[in-house]
Order: structure tokens, then sequence, then C-alpha cells
């Protein structure tokens, strides 16, 4: 081997160098050093080879070190959609809490937007691909059975193939699937110093009816290691059991089938289950004011958002009917756990009307702040917990550093998990330095949902129409034009007769969005 080239560390447990290769045979065999180990693959002549040294020591405060996203720049306003639905003012936005949706046409799917959230987190951040072991993909939006989104990212990834991860599937529980996978890599002996990134998102679809403007898309993009300014807790609690909320059967068509009661009363009783027992773990004599300082949850829509602040508080007064807050033990106390039993709660109107009630002051302060992006762009069901993540760094940013996140997922089917996030400063060591302020500056997220153009509902029904219409054919060349994607993101170029999908990326005019 002769030294092509040395790269200066770009992460305070990663020694690289890089080596051009003068015909190596595959029989060559490589010694670890004292310092770690060498994970070296052979590849054939003139290879480029990374050379990773590991560090002894057990890896610290692993997490988040940044954050990017994609959403489409259409969107159509609820308000407009209730109008031209015919139904009365303030279902949408009152009723399930939702300002605008965001959607795609048939130039966009979900290896599109998973491939413009990682271009964007790559290149903003200045993140050589060389220095990624792990690609982790989140998603239920799927195009093939068995190609995964994955392997088209792969293409952002250059010469480097040795890259680990696949694609989870569970719902919208996927993105967290792809989280903790991350993870565990990371604090294993198998990992080789470099970093993980996690895509997540979806386009979610409805056929033509009530669930309609539930809908949303959107992609996250994070790249994760050690030292992060949001790290991820070891303790984690998580509720698994069988039910029929919602589910894809109709491999033809990319609307689900959901029983929206059930999944409201498998999603909150995931919500008590998941909130208890990770205080037992954590704080048994915590509360969700006195543990938490801000609150993410899994959003379909924001009212079941604003519904499982209530649930924490309900379970706050349950573990303890005399000793919590005075005012919340008297609102409830005709539900005291004595009397009324949690699980026959779920339905319980009037409990629902006092949580809503009670836990007001509570929602605007600790979960309003994650909530904005939801809102605005719709549930884009694997990536929708962690867009709230964005949300919150975007409206705290510094301020987040040593606040203590609660943490939620849930997909249906079902899974669930709580877990939370204590934001930090990372150590000065750390090249380039992450924090949440550089997340909040680099995504500049108010300033991308105000360039977005809103779309009216006869365009926003034309659009899924055609990916109804277009769902699966083959040879097929999209119809829209390209100047509907965002600058700078990727899009279909065409679908051969092979069902091979070739991609493009639009050309960036001022900067990605």
């Amino acid at each position: 081997l002769e030294v092509a080239d040395a790269v200066s560390s770009k992460l305070p447990q990663l020694s690289l160098e890089l080596h051009s290769c003068r015909m190596l045979s595959r029989s060559t065999s490589i010694v670890a050093r004292p310092a770690g180990r060498l994970i070296v693959r052979a590849a054939g002549l003139a290879a480029v080879r990374a050379v990773h040294t590991v560090p002894a020591e057990r890896p610290q405060n692993v997490g988040i070190l940044a954050m990017d996203v994609y959403f489409p720049q259409r969107c159509v306003a609820q308000k407009d959609l209730e109008v031209a639905d015919g139904v009365s003012e303030g279902k949408y936005r009152i009723g399930l809490g939702q300002e605008r949706m965001a959607y795609v046409g048939d130039r966009e799917d979900v290896n599109s937007i998973a491939m413009s959230a990682v271009h964007n987190l790559l290149s903003k951040y200045n993140i050589d691909p060389a220095l990624v072991g792990r690609l982790e993909v989140g998603t239920e939006t799927l195009v093939d059975k068995s190609k995964s989104t994955k392997t088209h990212i792969m293409e952002l990834f250059g010469s480097n193939t040795n890259v680990e991860g696949v694609t989870s599937i569970n719902a919208c529980y996927g993105g967290t699937a792809a989280i903790l996978n991350s993870l565990a890599w990371i604090e294993s002996s198998a990992w080789d110093g470099r970093y993980a990134v996690v895509v997540c998102g979806d386009i979610a679809t409805y056929a033509a009816g009530p669930a309609r403007p539930t809908g949303g898309c959107g992609a996250v993009a994070m790249l994760i290691g050690p030292d992060a300014p949001l790290p991820i807790s070891t303790a984690r609690h998580s509720h698994a059991e069988h039910c029929w909320d919602f589910y894809k059967p109709e491999m033809h068509s990319e609307y689900p089938a959901v029983d929206g009661h059930l999944s409201n009363t498998i999603y909150l009783r995931s919500v008590d289950v998941c909130y208890g027992n990770f205080l037992d773990k954590t704080t048994p004599a915590g509360s969700t004011r006195k543990t938490f300082d801000y609150l993410c949850f899994h959003s379909p829509y924001n009212k079941l958002v604003v519904k499982s602040v209530g649930r924490l508080l309900y379970n706050d007064f349950v573990r303890n009917p005399t000793t919590c807050d005075p005012a919340l033990s008297s609102a409830l106390a005709q539900w005291h756990p004595d009397s009324v039993s949690p699980s026959t709660t779920y339905a319980d109107r009037g409990l629902d009307t006092a949580l809503k009630k009670a836990s007001a002051e509570v929602y605007n302060a600790m979960c309003a702040p994650s909530a904005q992006l939801s809102k605005e762009i719709g549930n884009s069901y694997t990536g929708a917990l962690w867009m709230n993540l964005v949300s919150l760094v975007s409206n705290v940013r510094a301020d987040l550093v040593g606040k203590n996140v609660f943490m939620f997922s849930y997909g249906s089917g079902s899974l669930a998990t709580a877990f939370s996030i204590m934001a930090r400063v990372p150590s000065a060591a750390q090249k380039p330095q992450f924090s949440c302020q550089a997340i909040a500056e680099t995504i500049d997220l108010h300033a991308r949902l105000s360039a977005r153009t809103e779309m009216s509902p006869a365009e926003f029904t034309a659009a899924l129409l055609l990916r109804e219409t277009s769902h699966g054919a083959a040879p097929y060349a999209p119809t829209e034009a390209a100047e509907t994607v965002t600058p700078g993101a990727f899009y279909i170029d065409e679908i051969n007769s092979a069902h091979h999908r070739i991609y493009v990326q639009r050309p960036l005019a001022d900067e990605v969005r």
C-alpha cells in the first residue's frame, strides 16, 4: 500500500487514511494496530481503501449530530379544503388541528424524497460520504417489494460501498427502528468509527373521503454519532401488540385500510403504557412537569397530540392521585382510579374535555414548539416524530441545551417506544462543531415554510388522481413539469419497461429547500 492522501480526523474517535492499492491480491492480510482494528476489504486493483481506527473506550452521548429535512414546495391550505369538501368551517383546522398539507404528484416518490433529504444533510454539513459506515431508512411507502429505498440512496455515496443498514418497515415506527439500529451499531464492538445516517419519511395519501386531510409528505435525514448535541437515552420502554388499526393490504394501491377509532385507542393506550413504564425506569417519583421540559409525539394529526398531552397528565393523576398537582387532582376527581378503571376511559368524552382544559397550559408551553412543522406539512408517517424534533430545535435553538425532551414513537399494528433526549453542548474537540443552534440555522425552517407555493384544492386533487392512476405503471413518463419539484431535489425522470426508476436532480436555484 502506498499512501496517496491523508485526511484529517473529522470525528474525535476516527482516524482515517486513504491508500492507493498497487496490484493488491485478494489474499492480502492486514494485521490490526494496537490502537484499534483496521477495517480493510479487498475490492480488486487500483481500489481506494479507508482504514478506520476504533477507540477502546465505549462511545458516550450517542445520538443526533445534525439534521435536515425535505418537504415539497407545493401545499394546500386546510381552510381551502374545508370549503372544497363542503364541510363545516374549522373541521380540519380545529377538528384535526392542521393548517396545511404538503403533497407531490407523479414526479416524486419515496426514493426521491429520501435522496433529497440525505443530499441536503451531506451537502449542507459538508459530510464526506466516505465517513458514513451505516445508512438506515425508515419508510412504509413502498414502490418495490424487494429493492429497498436504501439501495437507491447509495447513488449519493460514490465509491463508498462499505455501508451497512437496510430499510425498516413497520407502519410509522420504521424511522425510530432505523435510529435504534444505528445507535446499537455505534455502541457495539462492530462499530468501525464512522457516522451513521438515518433517513425516514413517507408520502401519506388517502382515498377521497374523511381521512384525506390527514395526509402529508416529507423526509428527515439525521447524522448519528457520539458526543452528540441530541443524545438519545439508553433507557426506554416499548409496547407491542397485534391489532388491525391501519394497514395496506392492496399492493396495487397507495391507500391504506384504516379503523380510525381503533387506531386512536391503541395509540393512547400505548402512550399510557410507555409513559408510565418509562417513568418507573428513570424517575419513579417524576411527572410530566417535574421530569420533562418539552414533549415530542408521533403526530398523525395535531388533535391526537393534544389528547396525548392530556393522557400524560391523566397518568400523573392515576400514579399519585393524592400527591399530584391539587388543581389537576380536583379536575379529575370523578375519574379516580379507585372508581374508574383507566382502561375504560379512552372513549370517555367527559374525561377528554376535562383533560383538554387541564392540559392546555402544558401543551402550549411544552408541546406547541414541537408541533409547528407537522401542522404545516401533515403526516409524514415514519418521519413525523422526527419532524417534530426538527420543529422543536428550530424554535428553541440554543436554549434547548440542558432541557429534557420526552419522545413518543408509534407505528400501527402496533409498536410504540418512549425515550428521552437531554440536549447538551458537545465537547470542544468535536470537529465539525455540531450544536442545536447549528441545526436550527442550517435547516432555516421558517424561511423554507414561507417559500412554499400554496395550490388550490382542485390542483391538489388532480395531483393525487395522477398518482392513483399511474401507480405501478411501466413504462411510464411522468406528465407533471419538473418545475413542480423543489430546486435541488431529486425526481423521477422515467420508469422504463423493466420498472427501473431513473432519477435526476433538478438544478439548484438559490439554495436547497
